[in-house]
């Protein structure tokens, strides 16, 4: 169910960045599913962009996992050209008219950031996130890179920009790679157990 508009989100809250395109069959679908189970289970809210894919996964497992309906799965949705599907296990939904608009959202709920495989959509709010991190606009928010696909990335940011001096190497270790959910999870209860939780307006 959708909440009213400046409603306040209590507790501390994972985001989930990730391909809207991989399916149900995919090992990562239910690698996603089970970290956001785990997620869950410690009374974490989640938010994503609400649509199908590793959002659905993260809703679902969500839901799976938690014992206390405290705990939350958001949907930020963003309007597209084309119909995409929308996660049916969300329990508060907001829509977007701007990408920009909609990640400012994103930033300002979550207190940890895993970005799963994917696409376009999911580099930019990679960027996003990154770049705000780097200016110091948050902080003390973990961007964790789970999986393969991201040891790829850090290697050719370590090759490329940070050797040209195009970044710092402070800026490099913002990034958390995370060769599974394991040690993803592990970076959340680290961040967790530091942070003390704050409401946001959602």
């Amino acid at each position: 169910m959708a909440n009213s508009e400046g409603a306040a989100l209590e507790g501390f809250t994972v985001a989930i960045f990730g391909s809207a395109r991989i399916e149900r069959g995919s090992r990562i679908y239910w690698e996603i599913y089970e970290l956001a189970r785990m997620i869950g289970e410690a009374g974490m809210n989640i938010v994503t962009g609400g649509g199908p894919g590793l959002m659905n996964a993260a809703s679902e497992g969500h839901r799976a996992g938690r014992r206390s309906s405290e705990a939350k799965t958001i949907g930020l949705r963003i309007k597209l050209p084309f119909k995409e599907v929308e996660s049916s296990h969300l329990d508060i939904k907001k829509e977007f008219d701007r990408f920009s608009h909609r990640l400012d959202e994103f930033m300002k709920i979550a207190n940890a950031v895993v970005v799963a495989p994917g696409g376009v959509g999911t580099l930019l709010e990679l960027a996003y996130t990154w770049q705000l991190l780097q200016v110091k606009h948050i902080s003390n928010i973990p961007v964790i890179l789970l999986g393969d696909m991201w040891l790829d990335f850090l290697e050719w940011v370590k090759r490329w920009p940070l050797r040209q001096q195009l970044l710092d190497p402070e800026d490099v270790a913002l990034l958390f790679p995370a060769r599974n959910i394991k040690e993803a999870f592990e970076i959340i209860m680290e961040t967790y157990r530091r942070t003390r939780t704050r409401p946001s307006q959602i």
